[in-house]
């Protein structure tokens, strides 16, 4: 916290481009859903450099990806070595949704 001109206390909020995105996205009114899943298999194969998850998904179907990024890779690791589930934030219509990983969280 810092203090400004006249004394006061500031508070100054620091938040990443992700924060930003959705909470531009909540004020334009798009319609984000929460959507959980769990993590039944992971694999990493290092000879390619490949990284593979595979989801049960709550509201049914599975799905397999191989284009994870090493911030996705954690979180998956995570709640794969924790409860298995993650949940996904989307406004993304139809099965879309399930590969829109812009917004995900492993669940406690």
């Amino acid at each position: 916290m810092a203090k400004s001109k006249s004394g006061k206390i500031e508070k100054k909020s620091h938040r990443g481009a992700d924060a930003l995105q959705l909470a531009q996205a909540k004020q334009e009114g798009q319609n984000f859903q929460w959507h959980f899943g769990r993590v039944t298999r992971l694999g990493h194969y290092a000879v390619a450099n490949v990284k593979e998850v595979t989801i049960v998904w709550e509201e049914g179907g599975a799905t397999s990806h191989h284009d994870i990024s090493d911030a996705q890779w954690e979180i998956f690791k995570l709640a794969f070595l924790a409860t298995g589930r993650i949940a996904i934030l989307s406004e993304e219509n139809g099965e879309s949704w399930m590969y829109d990983h812009r917004f995900l969280e492993a669940v406690s």
